[in-house]
């Protein structure tokens, strides 16, 4: 996860179908009160949940523009995750979203 393109932090879903967050360390130390969501203010340690985190699911598409997006990338409308990565990496706003194999890391 991006914020204003700095990595802010790492979103996973495990194979249990579970939801962690977890910030940069890097970004809790230069940007201590820059949280994504007030639901998520930035600490050390993970977030866990068992559904895809309300902000998040927030960035996804919905209705019409769920049904192109779903079509356009053979993506099924429950693959949470799948969509998220496919639809949000130039999202309006200031947060995006890049699988971790496009980043410098």
């Amino acid at each position: 996860m991006f914020y204003q393109d700095i990595l802010a932090g790492l979103l996973i879903e495990t194979n249990d179908g579970e939801y962690t967050f977890e910030y940069d360390k890097d970004y809790i130390e230069n940007y201590p009160n820059q949280f994504l969501t007030f639901s998520m203010p930035v600490v050390r340690g993970k977030y866990k949940e068992n559904r895809l985190f309300p902000f998040f699911e927030g960035l996804i598409p919905e209705g019409w523009l769920l049904d192109i997006a779903s079509k356009k990338w053979k993506i099924n409308p429950n693959d949470r995750m799948g969509l998220l990565l496919a639809c949000c990496q130039n999202c309006i706003g200031a947060v995006s979203v890049k699988p971790v194999n496009a980043t410098d890391e």
